[in-house]
């Protein structure tokens, strides 16, 4: 009787780590499946790199950036918050007209791993409408608030035709006020097809001229998130 319930014991035990290891099995094939359409660097066999822009404030940095660009003639991705757009329409026109191309970057700035699929839906498509509306163009490019995503998040950029965009490195300027600190982040061990975060900030702006003397000098082409891919 003993034996007989021991066995039964193991028999569960088994079924129950098998039942487990399958679980496991599937959520970590949804990841993966979910990775595999979220892009962390561009084309590795190319000299491009990606100084890309994500823009909520800074509206005062803007065009100071845009100055420095013309000058080394490099045009690069500005990934546009819609609620900024609202408000700031003239700038984000300025900022197609000098050639540079432009992202979707949500509405609200919401961490949208948050949010459901209908809400992910909602906030890619507002900024979207802003955009398409007041310039006539198609987005086809989206990086997540704060980088912040899941399977919903990009199936929702999926089902919208939109490439979900995060990046090799950050520079982190929006916290760190240190104009040495962001150019040592953004040129240490560049690489091919890297993809670069920044935004429009006061010491982003003290350090973009060295950030981009040093790339164009190692003989990196930088440009927008498109050409890199």
């Amino acid at each position: 009787m003993k034996k007989s319930l021991i066995k039964a014991n193991i028999v569960i035990v088994v079924m129950f780590v098998a039942l487990i290891a399958i679980a496991y099995s599937n959520a970590n094939s949804l990841s993966v499946s979910a990775d595999a359409r979220v892009i962390y660097s561009g084309d590795t066999s190319k000299n491009n790199v990606c100084f890309m822009i994500n823009v909520y404030q800074g509206s005062e940095y803007v065009r100071d950036i845009l100055d420095i660009l013309d000058i080394y003639k490099v045009k690069t991705t500005f990934f546009i918050g819609g609620s900024w757009a609202v408000n700031n329409i003239d700038l984000v026109k300025e900022i197609y007209t000098r050639g540079h191309e432009l992202g979707n970057h949500g509405f609200y700035h919401k961490d949208q791993d948050t949010l459901d699929f209908d809400a992910n839906v909602q906030e890619i498509k507002l900024c979207h409408k802003v955009v398409s509306e007041n310039l006539g163009i198609e987005m086809k490019l989206f990086a997540p608030p704060s980088g912040a995503y899941n399977v919903t998040v990009v199936d929702a950029a999926t089902s919208l035709n939109y490439k979900t965009i995060m990046w090799t490195r950050d520079t982190i300027d929006w916290r760190d006020q240190d104009a040495d600190l962001i150019y040592k982040r953004a040129i240490k061990d560049l690489s091919n097809g890297d993809l670069i975060l920044m935004h429009p900030t006061e010491k982003t702006v003290q350090a973009l001229v060295d950030i981009l003397s040093y790339t164009i000098n190692n003989d990196f082409n930088p440009t927008t998130v498109s050409n890199c891919l």
